[in-house]
Order: structure tokens, then sequence, then C-alpha cells
């Protein structure tokens, strides 16, 4: 019993990791609109990517604001905030695939692929632990 309480922490725990990357998010998202790289151009042999970050700047701000207020849900142990949380990880990877790609800070954009997986796991694998406890 000793151990699901652990997990059940580590649900918690998955919360307020939630609620740090929202807050990641939103200053990435900031700095990208505040220096306006303006164009990033990626050039293969059959087409050239165009990528305006601005505006992803701005969608990465929208997200992190998102992303907060689906921790606070996981904090105070609601399961809609679950399989919300579940859904807005999973969507955070393919949004900081955009970040990745660039040289200018890709170490954010891993730093936020790192605490997502900790996040996943512990509301995916874990979750039945939390509810034997509550």
């Amino acid at each position: 019993m000793a151990r699901s309480g652990a997990w059940a922490g580590w649900i918690g725990f998955a919360g307020l990791l939630m609620i740090v990357i929202g807050a990641l998010d939103f200053f990435q998202g900031l700095i990208a609109i505040v220096r306006g790289y303006g164009y990033f151009y990626s050039a293969n042999t059959s087409q050239i990517i165009i990528f305006d970050t601005t505006t992803w700047g701005w969608l990465t701000l929208l997200w992190g604001i998102v992303l907060f207020f689906a921790g606070f849900g996981l904090v105070g142990g609601k399961s809609w905030a679950r399989w919300f949380a579940i859904v807005v990880g999973c969507i955070t990877f393919v949004e900081q695939l955009g970040f990745v790609g660039q040289s200018t800070n890709p170490l954010w954009s891993l730093t936020i692929f790192a605490l997502t997986i900790i996040v996943l796991y512990a509301l995916i694998v874990r979750w039945d632990d939390r509810e034997a406890i509550t």
C-alpha cells in the first residue's frame, strides 16, 4: 500500500510538472515573439519550407496557457484532466518539433520533451494507484 501512496505523489508531481511545462512553453513563445527571428528556411533537394517563428511563438504562448491550466486540473485530481493532459502532452511533442529543428534553442525543446515523458508515464501507467488511495 505504501507503494501506491508513493505513485499517488508522483501523479501530483506530474501535475506540477505540467504547470512547469506550460510556463516553459509560455516563455518560449514569448521569447520567439519578442525576438522576432522572422522566417526560418529549410531547403532540401525537392522542397523549401518557409516557417514564420513569430506565428509559431504566438501558438506556443497560447499552448503554454492551455498546459498550465491542465496542470492545475491534474493537481486537483480530476479524471477529465488526466485525459486532457494526455492529449495535450502528446500534442506538445508535435508542437515542440518546430523548435528542435532550429539551431537557436533546441535545449528548451529537449527539456520539455523529457518533462512531458515523465508526465505521460505517471498519467498513463500509474493513474490506478492514485484512484486506489482516494
